[in-house]
């Protein structure tokens, strides 16, 4: 069973200047450090199963991204938001998460 959660967030301030790689290993790293029970690809390099809908140039502000990421189980939306928000930098924040259980 897979256990998909949308987020949307924002990317503000100095992190407008982060490259859509770099934001990628950070809310990899955030999601690490807040414990959640990440999915992971399997093979050779196996990493979390993260996808970002689009990326934004260098230097450009937004307020409605959208993310999913496959968790291992479930967890409560409000669970999800505030463990990662207290992982993330100044400038990004979790607006709002939906968990997709199927």
């Amino acid at each position: 069973m897979l256990y998909r959660v949308n987020f949307v967030f924002s990317k503000t301030g100095l992190m407008r200047y982060i490259s859509h790689l770099d934001l990628m290993r950070l809310f990899m790293r955030a999601m690490r450090r807040a414990d959640l029970p990440l999915k992971m690809s399997e093979g050779f390099s196996p990493h979390p199963k993260l996808s970002l809908k689009r990326a934004l140039k260098l230097g450009v502000e937004s307020q409605e991204e959208e993310a999913t990421i496959v968790l291992k189980f479930p967890v409560e939306p409000d669970d999800f938001k505030n463990r990662l928000q207290k992982q993330l930098p100044e400038g990004i924040k979790v607006k709002d998460v939906q968990g997709n259980f199927n």
